[in-house]
């Protein structure tokens, strides 16, 4: 199993970068997990975005999911899409309709933005909508995702994925939380959010800060942890230094375009 980053930035960019955004690759099989601001392009430099078979979505935060629409517009628009010959493209009956997973409730706002955009029903035209049940397991060709709740702001699930005998975990968005101990347990590569260069002074809290994100790779005895959703504003040996400081795994910052196989 292959995961690229695709953008890593909290809810601002940065420079030249994208925010949340990871590909998964397996036997032929391509997941999207979270489509962020800027994701959209990074997609196109990783791989054919028509290739892609289902993306999911961790919560509904714009640096999550916002980039759902330069996807959907590329579906319903592009000229390879269309039923008639365009350009060098000979028409299609079947176009590119891929998976789109969004956690419960979430499917009415994603409506609500399209609307809002001037766009009515362009997303669920373009993909295949489903909400996922937070129990259930969820089978994309040879990708296997399951979720679990973690503390944000919003409701917010952490993502697995195993394929093989391999498993990505990712944290999305969340606070300090004992829920990842057990889910993530020993997985062979973490992504855990680093926003915070200290920790939130008022609660609820949402973030973690790189140290955090230690301590919680270091309770999920995780094999490797890298650090995402972190501004290109944070010095970099700072993080990792904080990070070492609880766990004594490999550590990395994540950077678009790494490339992780598992």
């Amino acid at each position: 199993m292959r995961i690229t980053v695709l953008g890593k930035s909290p809810a601002w960019q940065d420079a030249g970068g994208a925010c949340s955004g990871y590909l998964v690759e397996d036997d032929g099989c391509c997941l999207l997990v979270d489509c962020g601001s800027g994701v959209f392009s990074a997609l196109r430099r990783a791989c054919d975005y028509v290739d892609v078979d289902a993306v999911v979505i961790s919560h509904m935060h714009a640096d999550h999911f916002l980039d759902l629409l330069p996807f959907a517009c590329a579906l319903t628009y592009a000229p390879r899409q269309q039923p008639v010959p365009v350009a060098q493209w000979p028409g299609t009956q079947e176009p590119a309709r891929p998976q789109l997973l969004l956690p419960p409730g979430a499917h009415a706002k994603l409506r609500t933005v399209g609307e809002a955009l001037g766009a009515a029903g362009i997303f669920d035209s373009a993909f295949a909508i489903r909400e996922y049940a937070i129990e259930e397991t969820v089978e994309i060709g040879a990708l296997r995702a399951r979720f679990q709740p973690v503390p944000h702001y919003i409701p917010t699930n952490a993502i697995e994925v195993t394929a093989g005998g391999g498993r990505f975990t990712y944290g999305a968005d969340h606070g300090p939380t004992d829920a990842l101990r057990e889910f993530a347990a020993h997985t062979d590569l973490l992504l855990l959010e680093a926003t915070l260069p200290s920790p939130e002074r008022e609660a609820p809290r949402g973030h973690l800060t790189p140290r955090e994100a230690g301590e919680h790779a270091a309770g999920c005895e995780a094999q490797r942890l890298v650090l995402t959703h972190i501004s290109d504003e944070l010095d970099e040996a700072w993080a990792l230094a904080e990070a070492r400081s609880a766990y004594d795994g490999p550590v990395e910052v994540a950077r678009a375009g790494a490339v992780y196989d598992v």
